[in-house]
């Protein structure tokens, strides 16, 4: 796997997550945030948040920093390089609510500019998935090479996309090889708070199809703890533990041999046509 996956990608790897609708349980921004973390890197492209963002949609937040004065932080997208060659280009930001084309075409230029050779755009959606079992993380590309080399499908989803299926187009249109990765996270703790797990199954993913080490940081801990206390919650709730039973069962029937191995697939073209997860789940008040 290592030597073609570096062919297929090449040593200048990019990472772009987005919060909002790509991003259930901050799963996708969280991982990105990881890797600048654990990695040193320098801001080397943002884009003017008059031009793409609706301040109604996705207000400005304040907060008191360490003098005691008020902040205002401003909804952004940033594109960081690693200072360390063999580190990821990370690009995260808000998902922006107008001139999409514009938007990417942006960091496209820089892309470019840097000489990316591959990216990897990363998602979360909401599933049907039960939190007791690995996070499955689902992979495709539109491009020929990356699916051989990567052993990965092409995505055969029509309809409604985000910013990262417009972004992808035109990286991919621009010459630089392009796939991507989705998260399912259960929906029922999906909204509630962030998922470790997801985050550290989309990191552990990157570190394979890239064949480099990922640092994780805390996240194994986090995860952890994370499925202990949705363990708990669930515990007090008869009617949510028996819900969780069923997704286990139908998780295991997904995973087992005599699986087409379309489940995922399924499940994630449903997510993305707006259909949405839990239908039988349990009402919750």
């Amino acid at each position: 796997m290592e030597e073609s996956t570096q062919q297929a990608l090449g040593p200048r790897i990019a990472v772009a997550a987005f919060d909002g609708w790509n991003d259930a349980g901050e799963a996708a921004s969280t991982a990105v945030g990881v890797l600048r973390d654990t990695q040193p890197s320098i801001q080397i492209a943002a884009v003017d948040a008059e031009l793409y963002f609706d301040y109604q949609y996705t207000r400005p937040s304040v907060r008191t920093d360490g003098e005691g004065l008020r902040v205002l932080d401003w909804p952004e997208a940033t594109l960081h390089r690693p200072l360390d060659p063999r580190g990821f280009w990370t690009l995260r930001g808000v998902e922006p609510a107008r001139a999409w084309r514009g938007f990417v075409a942006e960091f496209v230029d820089t892309l470019l500019a840097e000489d990316i050779t591959g990216l990897v755009t990363i998602g979360a959606m909401m599933s049907d998935v039960p939190h007791t079992r690995p996070i499955a993380v689902h992979s495709t590309s539109d491009n020929e090479l990356l699916r051989n080399q990567l052993e990965i499908d092409r995505s055969r989803y029509e309809g409604p996309t985000g910013i990262l299926g417009v972004l992808a187009d035109a990286t991919e249109r621009a010459g630089i090889p392009t796939m991507s990765m989705w998260a399912s996270v259960p929906h029922y703790v999906a909204g509630a708070t962030p998922s470790p797990k997801a985050t550290l199954a989309l990191l552990e993913k990157l570190g394979e199809i890239s064949a480099r080490d990922v640092a994780l940081g805390s996240l194994p801990t986090e995860a952890a703890t994370w499925e202990a206390t949705v363990d708990a919650a669930a515990a007090d709730d008869e009617e949510m533990t028996d819900y969780i039973h069923q997704l286990e069962e139908a998780r295991d029937t997904w995973d087992s041999p005599e699986a087409s191995g379309d489940a995922i697939a399924q499940a994630f073209e449903k997510y993305l046509r707006g259909d949405g997860p839990g239908k039988g789940r349990p009402p919750r008040g």
